[in-house]
């Protein structure tokens, strides 16, 4: 949604430059932030006309699981305020888009089948990282459909080794 992103970008941008020195304390917060927005039933009651700025913001502000700093208070007002609080996960994913490139690093979704433990986890992101020539945040999402192995997403860029991928390969093989 171009609108969206349009939205999002002077946000994500002023944080950016905001939180310089803090980069990574400010995506904690941030993507934790971005999550509760995405909320179907809190969308509907910010968009209430009888809800109050200061009800969403209590609302938002007492769910989170951390405290937020002030900064990151002040901030959730603004975007309450100006009616933003929709636009939010779209903030959070161009902050973190603008953090990556700073880092020279990129997101990387591994889906499993199975938990993945931290040792094997590592291995698997060193390889990864010099498949994809760079830095890799490996964040992990069991995804049971996959019967056995790894779908890897980077970007625009996709590995999939998973046993679905291998048995979907084989029926195409079979069927032509």
């Amino acid at each position: 949604m171009a609108e969206l992103a349009t939205i999002a970008r002077p946000y994500a941008e002023a944080l950016f430059k905001a939180f310089s020195s803090d980069l990574g304390g400010a995506a904690v917060w941030l993507d934790e932030l971005a999550a509760i927005a995405g909320n179907s039933q809190l969308q509907q009651f910010a968009d209430n006309p009888k809800s109050t700025v200061n009800q969403v913001f209590d609302l938002i502000a007492g769910v989170a699981k951390t405290a937020l700093p002030e900064p990151a208070r002040n901030f959730l007002r603004t975007v309450i305020e100006n009616g933003r609080l929709s636009a939010l996960p779209e903030i959070a994913a161009q902050f973190r888009s603008l953090k990556n490139a700073q880092s020279g690093s990129s997101d990387a979704v591994v889906y499993s089948a199975f938990p993945i433990d931290g040792a094997v986890l590592a291995d698997v992101a060193k390889t990864l990282e010099s498949r994809f020539g760079r830095k890799l945040n490996v964040k992990v999402e069991l995804e049971p459909a996959l019967i056995g192995g790894i779908r890897v997403v980077v970007g625009d860029e996709v590995l999939d080794t998973s046993v679905k991928a291998r048995l979907e390969q084989m029926k195409v093989a079979l069927s032509a």
